[in-house]
C-alpha cells in the first residue's frame, strides 16, 4: 500500500461534489473550505464531529484528516453518549455546524490548487456501534483501508448503471446520516474517492426524497434502509427516475426488493457489512439469496460466528453472524448468534420472526425481541422465557396478528406480549435499540 493517498483522487476543481437546491459546490471550492477550517483547528489529536449538515460534516471530516487528527463519531447526539466518547479520548475538541459556518463566513479562496496527501495508515475516524446489541464499542478506520473498501462499493454500484455512460458522475441521495459507518461509506467516501456527487440533505419522508431526487442530475443513486423503503413503496408519491437503490443496516426480503423495483423502477443493491468490517459483500436481493463477497475478502464459518479476512484489514475480524459458503462461493446468512434463541429445546431466529410479522397484510412495521432473565424480572415479565414484539398495524388487533402469525410459526415463538404502537422507536439508521424495546415492556 502507498505511504500516502490523496484526499480527492483524480481531483478536478470544477467537478461538482455537493449538490443541493439546484446548486453545486465544486470540488475546488469544497477543498478551499476544508483548508480554511484546517488552518484554525486547535492542536488536539481528536475532533468530535457533531455536524448535522452533510456538507459541514464533510468539511470538518476532511479538515481533521488534513491536520492529522482523527474524527470521533458518537453513535448519537445524546449528551451522555457524546460524553462517553470524549471520556475515552481525553485530548479532544468539538466541531459542530456553527463552528464550520463561522469559519466559512470569513471567506475562503476560490479553490485549493493542491490536493492534500493523507498517510495511508492514519486513523481517520473512530466510529461507535449503536448499542443495539450491547455496550457501544469503538472501531478505528485507517485512510488506506477505506480507499480499498470504497473502490469495491463504487464498482458494485456502477455495475447497476447499465443504461449510463461509464464517464457519468452519479448523484448520491442518502436518507442515512454521515456519522454512521454506512453513511460514511456512501455519502462521504463515494463523493471524495469515486467521482460521485452527494446531495447535501438527509430526506426523511417520501415527499422529501422526491424533492431531493429532483434537485440532482441523473444517474441518481438512492442510499437508504429497509424502514425507509417500506415507507416509499407504500406511498403514492411520484419519484424522479432512480438508477439504483442501495440498502443496508437490516435484512431485506426479496418481496420488498421486488416491490422497490416495481414502484421505483430501479434495481435494489443490498450491501452487507458492519461497523467493524465496512461493506464486504452485496447482492441484487430481488433475485439473489447469496451474497457476492468483495475481491480479496474471505469468510471462515464457525459454530456461532464467522471470521472475516481481507487484504486491507489490519487483522481478522469476528462477525456475530452464522454463515455458510455455497459451492459457488456465495455467502449465505443463517442468522446472528445474538439473534438465535432457544425455547424448550427449539431454536428460532428473531430476525426471521420479525420478517414473518412484516409479511402479514396490515402490518406496517414490527420487531421481535427477547429480554434476558434478569431484564425480564425487572420488567415484570415471567421468568419462563418467551419472545415479545412491538408492532405498528393500525387496522389489526393483537388476536388477528397472532392468528396470522400462527400459520407459519411454532406456538412457542408467538410473541407475548405483543404491543401495538403508533410508531416504533427507531434511531437515525432505522434500527430499534434494545434499551428502548425493554422500556416498552414496563
Amino acid at each position: 500500500m502507498p505511504q500516502t493517498l490523496p484526499l480527492i483522487p483524480g481531483y478536478d476543481a470544477a467537478a461538482p461534489l455537493i449538490l443541493q437546491r439546484g446548486a453545486a459546490l465544486s470540488a475546488g471550492t469544497f477543498l478551499a473550505q476544508v483548508m480554511a477550517l484546517a488552518e484554525v483547528l486547535p492542536p488536539q489529536p481528536y475532533l468530535v464531529n457533531l455536524c448535522e449538515q452533510r456538507a459541514n460534516f464533510l468539511v470538518a471530516w476532511c479538515a481533521a484528516a488534513v491536520r492529522g487528527q482523527t474524527n470521533l463519531l458518537p453513535a448519537s447526539r445524546a449528551p451522555q453518549v457524546i460524553a462517553d466518547a470524549r471520556a475515552g479520548y481525553g485530548d479532544n475538541h468539538i466541531v459542530d455546524d456553527g463552528r464550520v459556518l463561522e469559519v466559512l463566513a470569513r471567506g475562503v479562496a476560490p479553490h485549493a490548487p493542491l490536493v492534500p496527501q493523507i498517510p495511508a495508515d492514519h486513523i481517520i475516524q473512530i466510529g461507535f456501534t449503536s448499542g443495539s446489541t450491547g455496550r457501544p464499542t469503538a472501531h478505528a478506520k485507517r485512510w488506506g483501508n477505506l480507499h480499498f473498501n470504497t473502490r469495491f462499493n463504487a464498482e458494485r454500484i456502477r455495475e447497476c448503471l447499465t443504461e449510463f455512460d461509464a464517464a457519468a458522475r452519479p448523484s448520491v441521495i442518502a436518507t442515512v446520516p454521515p456519522q454512521h459507518m454506512y453513511g460514511t461509506e456512501t455519502s462521504v467516501l463515494l463523493p471524495l474517492l469515486e467521482r460521485m456527487a452527494v446531495h447535501g440533505g438527509r430526506p426523511l419522508f417520501p415527499r422529501d426524497v422526491a424533492e431531493a431526487l429532483a434537485e440532482v442530475p441523473a444517474p441518481r443513486v438512492l442510499v437508504t434502509t429497509p424502514v425507509h423503503l417500506r415507507a416509499l413503496v407504500a406511498s403514492t408519491q411520484v419519484f424522479p427516475a432512480i438508477a439504483v437503490v442501495v440498502s443496508a443496516t437490516a435484512p431485506l426480503d426479496a418481496a420488498l426488493a421486488r416491490q422497490v423495483a416495481a414502484n421505483l423502477g430501479a434495481p435494489l443493491l443490498e450491501m452487507f457489512g458492519s461497523t467493524e468490517t465496512c461493506v464486504i459483500a452485496s447482492r441484487l436481493t430481488a433475485n439473489e439469496s447469496g451474497w457476492r463477497l468483495y475481491p480479496g475478502v474471505s469468510v471462515e464459518s464457525a459454530a456461532d460466528h464467522a471470521w472475516v479476512r481481507a487484504a486491507w484489514f489490519d487483522q481478522p475480524t469476528r462477525l456475530q453472524d452464522v454463515v455458510e459458503i455455497s459451492p459457488a462461493g456465495r455467502m449465505l446468512l443463517r442468522g446472528r448468534n445474538v439473534d438465535m434463541i432457544e425455547i424448550a429445546g427449539k431454536r428460532a431466529s428473531l430476525s426471521d420472526l420479525t420478517r414473518r410479522l412484516l409479511e402479514i397484510p396490515g402490518v406496517q412495521d414490527a420487531v421481535v425481541f427477547q429480554p434476558a432473565d434478569g431484564e425480564a424480572e425487572a420488567q415484570g415479565v415471567a421468568r419462563v422465557q418467551r419472545v415479545a414484539a412491538a408492532v405498528v398495524a393500525p387496522s389489526l388487533t393483537v388476536a388477528q396478528i397472532l392468528d396470522a402469525m400462527a400459520r407459519s410459526v411454532d406456538p412457542l415463538f408467538l410473541p407475548r406480549p405483543l404491543l401495538l404502537l403508533a410508531a416504533l422507536p427507531r434511531n437515525e439508521l432505522g434500527k430499534t435499540e434494545r434499551a428502548q424495546l425493554l422500556q416498552l415492556l414496563r
